[in-house]
């Protein structure tokens, strides 16, 4: 099992900066990514930016030269660095985790979520 932790949301201003941070604690090994995942009221949740196990990035569109994924594995935190920031960012930020259950299956763990509002 692995347990996440978010923190770091918040009210912000348009072209202002937050950073999001998530914990892992519990069964950390065989993970595949980590990643941030967002939801908005009434919008399906989408993939907001992605790390793998390799050190590759992947990013949404709308947030590309904007946000930036990094981690420290020595404290097993996975950070998500938002400048510029716009309304249209304003959501529910998730945290993501995929470990590898098998050769090619693996589990997805969620944290909890963590608001991110931007006031225009």
């Amino acid at each position: 099992q692995v347990q996440l932790v978010e923190s770091g949301g918040g009210l912000v201003q348009a072209g202002g900066s937050l950073r999001l941070s998530c914990a892992a604690s519990g069964s950390i090994f065989s993970i595949k990514a980590t990643g941030w995942y967002r939801q908005a009221p009434g919008k399906q949740r989408e993939l907001v930016a992605v790390l793998s196990s390799g050190g590759s990035t992947n990013y949404a569109d709308s947030v590309k030269g904007r946000f930036t994924i990094s981690r420290d594995n020595a404290k097993n935190t996975v950070f998500l660095q938002m400048n510029s920031l716009k309304p249209e960012d304003t959501a529910v930020y998730y945290c993501n985790l995929q470990q590898y259950s098998s050769l090619y299956t693996f589990y997805d763990y969620w944290g909890q979520g963590t608001q991110v509002t931007v006031s225009s």
